[in-house]
């Protein structure tokens, strides 16, 4: 069984981002490659806490672990997957929360331990819109775009850099009042990797980088909303340099207006319009839910107003908790025009009790209708 996250960072369910942000630091700085060299155990820790960081330092994900525990992810999301962190996202995402622990701006003396100062330059993220029909939110989809792409050229070659041979940062001397202080910055030349370019193609920018296209396969999930993102590990920019990461590719949902559903969370609205010869003699109507046609039956004097709630028939959970409902709002449709011996029959019936309003104690109002859709 995976360990409680609060317990791992050592706060309590009430802690605030601050104090979460602390403990984390802490526990990072205790189990740091760099201060245990070799010790699995350290290492292990240290994912960890990177892990319970992840989740609690986001109020979305916090508050999704608050309520369904490690089952709220169910594998995914975070660093490739919750329990399999893995140590070069862990610096790149969280670096800059140690300061100068580790002595100098970036905080860490290098990707993995190892004790040099090199670090592993990551490119920048891509970001781009896929735009989603309802079905295809109700039920996931797999979809290829195609997107434009910075990656190394072929024949590109690095070579050591100078300014800081090769070790990604340079030694500062400050003299203060208290002494002399050393303190070690990012190389500015090489920005970090320890490596320079070499040999360029003539095609390739100054970092040996060339703009290609890629199709790139992205599995969306059941039950994602407009506005959400997802992330599609190192598909994004590549870095310069041998020992570089790529970026990731963000998707942004952006979800397509469907014609006659409506979305509310994940319960699903439709307005079905009725004639009045069905309202009164009842009748059965196919209509279209986001899995395919469903038919319904109407009973005999139905009221205009009336709502259907077909149960798990609207878009599944995100977190496979069940789907929402699909309800049915009933509008009878009153018609314009009448023909002669039409309009007679109802002149007919004006004083027909049968065709007075005659509303039931059990008839629920127009508001306790809202309030019972919102329940």
């Amino acid at each position: 069984m995976k360990k409680d996250f609060y317990e791992i960072l050592g706060v309590s369910k009430n802690a605030d981002a601050t104090e979460i942000k602390k403990a984390y630091r802490k526990k990072a700085i205790e189990f740091h490659p760099d201060k245990n060299p070799g010790n699995k155990e350290a290492e292990e820790n240290f994912k960890l806490a990177a892990e319970a960081y992840e989740v609690l330092s986001d109020p979305q994900k916090k508050a999704k672990y608050d309520q369904f525990g490690h089952q709220a992810f169910d594998g995914s999301g975070g660093f490739g997957g919750h329990g399999g962190m893995n140590m070069d996202d862990i610096f790149s995402q969280f670096g800059d929360i140690f300061g100068s622990a580790f002595g100098g701006a970036g905080g860490f003396s290098g990707f993995g331990g190892g004790g040099g100062g090199q670090r592993r330059v990551k490119g920048s993220n891509l970001r781009i819109k896929v735009k989603l029909t309802l079905e295809e939110i109700a039920n996931g989809v797999d979809k290829k775009v195609k997107v434009k792409r910075k990656v190394q050229a072929k024949d590109v070659s690095y070579k050591t850099c100078a300014t800081c041979n090769g070790q990604g940062q340079v030694m500062r001397v400050t003299n203060t009042i208290l002494g002399r202080m050393q303190s070690a910055t990012t190389c500015t030349t090489c920005g970090g990797s320890g490596q320079i370019i070499d040999k360029k193609p003539s095609n390739a920018d100054a970092q040996g980088l060339i703009i290609e296209d890629e199709t790139v396969s992205i599995k969306i999930p059941a039950g994602v909303t407009e506005g959400m993102q997802l992330k599609v590990a190192n598909k994004g920019n590549e870095a310069p340099g041998n020992n570089s990461l790529p970026g990731d590719l963000i998707v942004v949902i952006e979800e397509i207006e469907h014609e006659t559903l409506k979305r509310e969370g994940e319960n699903l609205h439709l307005d079905l319009y009725i004639s009045f010869s069905e309202a009164v003699l009842g009748a059965s109507k196919d209509i279209n839910a986001v899995n395919g046609k469903v038919r319904i039956k109407l009973e005999e004097g139905i009221q205009s107003g009336k709502i259907l709630r077909l149960k798990g028939k609207g878009i599944p959970s995100l977190n496979g908790y069940g789907s929402g409902d699909l309800l049915v709002h009933v509008n009878v449709w009153t018609p314009k025009t009448l023909n002669k011996e039409q309009k007679q029959f109802f002149e007919n019936n004006l004083s027909d009790e049968n065709f007075a309003p005659n509303p039931e104690k059990s008839d629920k109002s127009f508001f306790e209708k809202v309030k019972d859709m919102f329940s």
